[in-house]
């Protein structure tokens, strides 16, 4: 009977492979059906309206007083040498440098320290004063120039650059300890457990395995940190009254006048403000991609 049964069975079926060429239409990805020009147009429009403003400002700073021409032929530089001499643009443009890094090393500093704290310790208050740092940020800098003012007049540091340098770094910190307690909580909490088992303690394990880590993040909040400080215009105009004291925003106020407008002096004093900080965006950039990366993926 087993005999039969076996013999009785069909043989079954053999598999056939399918035959090499391209993939199915629905098998392809949505973007694969999108066309180039759908992408590329929207891309150049936006390219355009964000490079005509700078080509102007460039046309105006290198070309002669009075030339109406729209390409910088023959090019000067006379504006240049006006705004930085004449106008004191060199010393507006050391001010800038002391408050921006000053402004990236305590904000860094006192958001790490923070952000550790929010990261790898529970308390009782740390929802609330996680909703606190989020709530600061919807107040606006103006509302508390008043109170700032009559707290840096009674410090007696008025006029001087540590006003402006604490008010920033004050307005930045909220933030950046928020988004460096989420790059700290990215950092796996058994790394530093193994350098405790090591001899390490928690300030040398931090040291030697998080802050390593960090790297990318610590930049993306400290390139913030000093554009903010750099183009801020409210707290260095109220707190600093002499002219050797002024930023570069300041300064580009003091080439407008209510008779007149130097335009080719404010382009170059635009130039002198923009270049810096457009260099420093080229060099950390993908020390600056990597840090969004990894703030916004948990892992």
């Amino acid at each position: 009977m087993i005999t039969k049964e076996i013999a009785g069975t069909a043989p079954a079926p053999e598999r056939v492979a399918p035959a090499p060429g391209p993939r199915p239409r629905t098998a392809r990805r949505a973007w694969d059906e999108v066309p180039r020009r759908q992408i590329y147009l929207p891309l150049s429009v936006y390219l355009l309206f964000t490079l005509v403003p700078f080509y102007w400002i460039l046309l105006f700073s290198l070309r002669p007083a009075g030339s109406t021409s729209l390409v910088p032929w023959p090019i000067t530089f006379e504006h240049f040498e006006k705004v930085w001499t004449e106008r004191s643009f060199g010393i507006y443009f050391t001010n800038s440098v002391l408050v921006g890094v000053a402004t990236l090393v305590m904000t860094t500093l006192v958001a790490l320290a923070g952000g550790y704290a929010l990261a790898r310790f529970d308390f009782k208050v740390k929802r609330g004063f996680m909703l606190a740092l989020l709530c600061s940020q919807f107040v606006p800098g103006a509302l508390l120039l008043v109170p700032l003012f009559q707290i840096f007049a009674n410090l007696r540091m008025i006029n001087s650059l540590g006003s402006v340098i604490i008010a920033e770094t004050v307005f930045q910190l909220p933030l950046s300890m928020i988004l460096i307690s989420g790059f700290i909580k990215n950092v796996p909490y058994s790394l530093e457990e193994a350098a405790w088992v090591d001899g390490c303690n928690r300030f040398s394990a931090f040291r030697i395995v998080v802050l390593p880590l960090l790297r990318p993040g610590l930049i993306a909040v400290g390139s913030f940190a000093f554009v903010h400080a750099w183009n801020h215009f409210l707290f260095a105009l109220m707190f600093l009254s002499d002219q050797s004291k002024q930023t570069i925003p300041v300064g580009l106020n003091t080439l407008m006048s209510a008779d007149s407008v130097d335009l080719g002096a404010l382009a170059a004093g635009g130039i002198v403000a923009a270049v810096p900080v457009v260099i420093v965006f080229a060099f950390i950039q993908k020390w600056l991609i990597t840090g969004f990366s990894a703030g916004a993926v948990k892992g």
